[in-house]
């Protein structure tokens, strides 16, 4: 059974990586806030705790994200495997994983610099009517700050300023970057496989070297 874990910092392309993996395995794609969406719709007794908790502006737990986890894999789309993207995002949860028996086999590590981060994300710029995406440098649109079919002004999303990019970094190497210890500890116990990727390719280029690796 085909089972990964895919880690990475924000703005290090996961959710990209993580949508050509899922199409070209067949297996679906598990995230947190897909698990927590799902739940509330399902309207089950599991999803009524989760929409209570989430009303009352609260964290859901590790207990019940582990929970939503064994619900969301028992399901039939994942008879062939799944692939985590986001989760775990802290060690507690990795050591949860282990101790509900809950499979993995490969773990994939997207790498960026820190500074590659804050320029990638920081120049990013949005039409919201239509949601086209620019890059100033990388993709920038043929007048500057304007969407190219309307003319309309583009925006930067709160969640791309320079400082809230800092903010999320530093969440990430504290909670989460701990992970690739774990994982590569893991992998030469024998227990799993790691690989790390360098983030800093073309999305086909990054893409390439994974799919490589999906089917040794």
């Amino acid at each position: 059974m085909n089972t990964f874990i895919l880690l990475g910092p924000p703005g290090a392309g996961k959710g990209t990586q993580a949508d050509l993996i899922s199409a070209e395995l067949g297996i679906p794609k598990i995230s947190t806030g897909d698990m927590l969406r799902s739940a509330v719709a399902s309207k089950s007794d599991l999803g009524n705790r989760v929409e209570d908790i989430l009303n009352s502006g609260k964290l859901v737990s590790d207990d019940i994200i582990i929970e939503l986890i064994n619900d969301r894999i028992n399901q039939s789309d994942c008879k062939s495997g799944y692939l985590f993207d986001g989760v775990p995002r802290t060690l507690g949860q990795a050591n949860l994983f282990l101790q509900n028996d809950i499979e993995v086999k490969k773990v994939i590590d997207i790498s960026l610099d820190d500074e590659l981060i804050i320029k990638r994300m920081s120049g990013r710029r949005f039409h919201i009517a239509s949601g086209r995406s620019y890059h100033i440098e990388f993709n920038p649109p043929k007048a500057e700050g304007l969407d190219d079919d309307t003319g309309e002004p583009l925006i930067q999303r709160e969640d791309d300023f320079p400082e809230t990019v800092k903010k999320r970094l530093e969440v990430y190497h504290a909670q989460t970057k701990p992970l690739t210890d774990f994982y590569k500890l893991k992998a030469s116990e024998g227990s799993m496989s790691f690989i790390s990727i360098n983030g800093n390719q073309s999305v086909d280029e990054v893409f390439s070297e994974i799919k490589s690796y999906l089917y040794k």
